[in-house]
């Protein structure tokens, strides 16, 4: 595998442009990180390395972008800005060619281009880092990432540079494991090394931080920092406006898919910021004490599973209890176990014995996800696409999935279309989804949007037990709002609530008790109004008190001092 070398494809052998290679850029860490949160910034007498003029993408029932006129400079980090459903992403992808505008002007480094498709958009230098993520699952990391970069890498060799790289850079991947056995955050890992990898001079990133952990986030924001310095362009998009204002020089807000304003972001605050988005105040969740003395509705009973993949994570001795009435929140980073516990909890994976698991009173380790349901249980994914709906199916066809039974969708073995459709207009109309109605396919969503819809299907369904991974992933500061204030309302109508999450803010803003969960061990969960950020951070390298790490930490032969 050479370092260096043209962007050449056989498709277009005339277009070959040189990059730098990874070993010719210098690379932070975490001693030698700029104590500044901004370098000096682009020149702004710079000509634009990318400029768009009376963008527009027309599809048959929305207009995604409407006459958008965007530039970016050499060392300029430029927010994105707007609400699910705004335009964002789909501006993104008429740069890196995924899809093509309806009309108007794209310029890179002064010349009038037209990105053919995302093979002609690397050749350039234009990178992205896709929300959705753009993986095959059946193959290992490293094959993903070959398939991304020029020529034919030998496997063996960048292997060695993407496990390097993904050290270097705070964001440890195994490039010889299958994606399919990767969690949402390990994934996202993925997508940022293997655009890192290319060398772009445009990095677009469309929500990268949204499954990181605060210490992996940091790291990335050091190496964005420096990419920046050594002249690379970033347009970045995220709902988390406190990232926008510690990154950012710049921001272009979009609403409705127009051009709405600019700003420089560390001269506004977060609610300011908010107001362009929304153009309103930004809403608060309202949560009060939890119900107290609530029956059990899960029951996690010295639960241990070995994981179906060779590189997952073994579920070791899990004891927890989830009541009516309560939130209860698991921290941690991702891959340590989050993934598995889901997967025995909703019933993907059952268990030979019963006991283990213990839904609304039932012994429930041996039962399959439909019988699960039956008993109350309604399961949020953390994988929208793929797992919470499925992309080709309409919005009807997906509210099918897991509402048949409990909505009366399905009677005598028929489908009654009419009820299906009322309650996704249900959903739809309740978590204000934008989308061209019930019959619009999953997949032609925001990912937002479809979010929302997906939540919004498992809450309308009354559930006893609420479980939900990563419930405000990709969702802008208005609709995370929402669904916060939605699960606190579940659980005040009585219901039994486990939320798995990475984002803390998140779990320390709606839970009653939270716990972490590391290296497939369960900590004891603490009263959310009794602990901090900091601790919880502590505990997700499994330092808990009493945990095995803790007891490994402590010498066998130290003594309390007699005072």
């Amino acid at each position: 595998m050479h370092n260096a070398g043209p962007y050449a494809q056989p498709d277009h052998p005339d277009a070959v442009v040189d990059a730098p290679t990874m070993s010719q850029r210098s690379v932070p860490s975490a001693a030698s990180a700029p104590p500044a949160l901004h370098h000096a910034g682009p020149d702004p007498g710079a000509p634009p390395r990318l400029q768009l003029k009376g963008i527009s993408k027309v599809y048959p029932t929305v207009v995604a972008n409407d006459r958008v006129d965007l530039a970016v400079r050499p060392g300029e980090i430029r927010a994105i800005l707007g609400e699910n459903g705004a335009g964002k992403s789909t501006l993104m992808k008429i740069i890196y060619g995924v899809t093509h505008a309806s009309a108007g002007q794209m310029l890179w480094e002064g010349r009038e281009v037209q990105v053919a498709n995302p093979a002609h958009a690397r050749r350039l230098g234009i990178g992205m880092v896709f929300q959705h993520f753009s993986l095959f699952e059946t193959l290992s990391v490293v094959e993903n990432v070959a398939l991304a970069l020029p020529g034919r890498p030998a496997l063996g060799e960048l292997a060695q540079r993407i496990s390097e790289v993904s050290e270097r850079y705070g964001l440890p991947i195994d490039p010889r494991r299958h994606v399919h056995a990767l969690s949402v955050g390990e994934r996202q890992r993925v997508e940022i090394i293997r655009c890192l990898l290319q060398n772009p001079r445009l990095l677009i990133m469309d929500e990268p931080t949204s499954v990181l952990t605060p210490q992996a986030v940091k790291k990335l924001f050091e190496t964005l920092r420096q990419l920046a310095a050594e002249g690379c362009s970033i347009l970045y998009i995220s709902h988390k406006l406190d990232e926008i204002q510690a990154l950012c020089h710049t921001a272009t807000v979009l609403r409705g898919g127009k051009l709405s304003g600019e700003c420089i972001p560390a001269e506004e605050t977060p609610q300011s910021m908010a107001r362009l988005m929304i153009g309103k105040e930004l809403p608060h969740c309202e949560h009060s004490a939890a119900q107290a003395g609530g029956e059990v509705r899960l029951s996690l009973a010295g639960l241990s599973h070995a994981s179906l993949t060779p590189f997952g994570t073994d579920l070791k001795d899990i004891h927890l209890d989830v009541r009516a009435g309560e939130i209860v929140g698991i921290a941690g980073v991702s891959g340590n176990g989050q993934q598995e516990l889901l997967r025995v909890i909703s019933g993907e994976e059952t268990l030979a014995e019963k006991f283990p698991v213990h839904i609304c009173g039932v012994e429930a380790g041996s039962l399959r996800p439909g019988a699960r349901r039956r008993l109350g249980l309604t399961f949020v994914p953390e994988e929208r696409l793929g797992r919470g709906a499925v992309p080709d199916l309409s919005l009807t066809d997906n509210a099918l999935l897991t509402a048949a039974r409990g909505q009366q969708l399905v009677t005598g073995g028929f489908v009654r279309f009419g009820r299906a459709r009322a309650f996704a207009e249900r959903c739809i109309a309740a978590f204000n989804v934008k989308c061209g109605g019930p019959g619009a396919a999953a997949k032609s969503l925001s990912g937002g949007n479809l979010q929302k819809f997906i939540v919004g299907r498992e809450i309308l369904q009354a559930p006893r037990l609420f479980v939900c991974a990563q419930p405000t992933w990709g969702v802008d500061v208005g609709a995370a709002a929402f669904i916060r204030q939605s699960i606190i309302d579940l659980r005040d109508r009585g219901c039994a609530v486990l939320v798995i999450s990475e984002e803390l803010d998140e779990l320390f803003e709606i839970c009653d008790r939270i716990a972490v969960i590391a290296k497939g061990r369960l900590s004891p969960s603490r009263p959310a109004g009794e602990t901090s950020v900091e601790d919880i951070g502590v505990w997700m390298s499994g330092l808990w008190p009493g945990s095995a790490l803790m007891q490994a930490a402590t010498p066998a032969y130290a003594e309390p001092l007699d005072v």
